[in-house]
């Protein structure tokens, strides 16, 4: 490796002088690098002396920017054997689209350093502008935290390419990238019903009851009691067998994880609401659990606005809704108007 002068002559007479860097990689590549200044000629000179000495260094040329290198990445996502869902997928390309591509989509994966990425982090979460932008919004501490792990998954992925030598966002799990993120731990009573409360919602009769009170107290999700199949409830051993979930587009697969798949036991306060509502249960193709009225996969939505908001208010868990000014909003009878709490 070296850094040498290289001084010419412009057709105008001008003379004019260069400091060039010219150093081979680890794989044995040649390569030039031109600076103006000396100085930054010999500070690169000793950076890529050492980053070569330990394997770290991936030169400009065999570098591709950050927009390519999301593009691979994201196409690895959908035909690996990761199994994602498309619901994952759509995320990704979210977060690259609206976050990663408009700060980072131009830069060389090769010139990505630490320092880079957290003023990344931070211009995400003060709401600066990206690069041509005159507006710019601040992102929530966990979108930042979730938009960063998308950039490391697509550093992972060029790292194996052999498009860049390191992950520079690992090294964000030191200092502040802990403290920036951190969320208010959710409380009952709050942000989840109280034992009285889940008691109060699930004895309020209505056709949701059955999927309200399976879900308290068997702990499944709401993609798993949306699968869930009667072939897969035992009601003669009390107990069900989670087999598969309805992801958001209503579409049919395994749990999400090997451990989802697993045996449930039942109590006899539910084996007995399962059993009245078997004989009540929409018929339907695919032999669901809690299908819609006409036997199809229920959307979450529904369950959500039509069952569980209504079930809440019913059974007086909800608030009573006050205007900007903190007046009380009546309705067309006159009464306070509730909403689920």
């Amino acid at each position: 490796m070296s850094v040498r002068k290289r001084t010419w002559v412009t057709g105008k007479g001008v003379e004019r002088a260069a400091f060039v860097v010219d150093y081979v990689d680890g794989v044995g590549g040649r390569h030039l690098k031109t600076f103006d200044k000396e100085k930054d000629a010999k500070a690169y000179h000793a950076s890529v002396t050492v980053d070569v000495a330990k394997g770290l260094h991936v030169a400009d040329s065999k570098s591709v920017t950050v927009a390519v290198a999301g593009e691979q990445w994201l196409r690895t996502c959908e035909s690996g054997d990761e199994r994602l869902e498309r619901s994952t997928l759509r995320e990704y390309r979210r977060h690259l689209d609206m976050h990663v591509i408009p700060y980072l989509g131009r830069e060389k994966l090769s010139r990505l350093t630490t320092p880079v990425v957290t003023a990344f982090r931070d211009k995400l979460l003060a709401g600066d502008p990206a690069p041509g932008e005159t507006v710019g919004r601040k992102r929530s501490a966990i979108t930042v935290k979730k938009v960063i792990a998308a950039l490391g998954a697509l550093l992972a992925d060029a790292q194996e390419r052999g498009l860049v030598a390191q992950n520079v966002t690992r090294m964000l799990k030191r200092g502040t990238r802990k403290k920036a993120t951190q969320r208010r731990r959710l409380e009952v009573g709050v942000d989840i019903p109280t034992t009285d409360e889940v008691k109060a919602i699930i004895g309020v009769e209505s056709r949701w009851r059955p999927l309200l009170m399976t879900a308290a107290l068997t702990g499944l999700r709401a993609s798993e009691l949306r699968g869930l199949r009667w072939v897969d409830v035992d009601l003669a051993k009390a107990e069900l067998r989670v087999r598969q979930r309805a992801d958001r587009f209503n579409a049919i697969g395994a749990p999400k994880s090997h451990a989802g798949e697993r045996t449930v036991p039942l109590l006899p306060t539910l084996v007995t609401t399962l059993r009245l509502w078997r004989m009540a249960c929409p018929p339907g193709v695919l032999g669901l659990v809690f299908p819609t009225g006409a036997g199809r996969i229920e959307n979450l939505g529904n369950i959500v606005k039509r069952g569980y908001y209504p079930a809440q208010i019913a059974a007086g868990v909800c608030i009573v809704v006050k205007d900007s000014d903190g007046r009380v909003v009546l309705d067309a009878a006159g009464e306070p108007v509730r909403k689920p709490k």
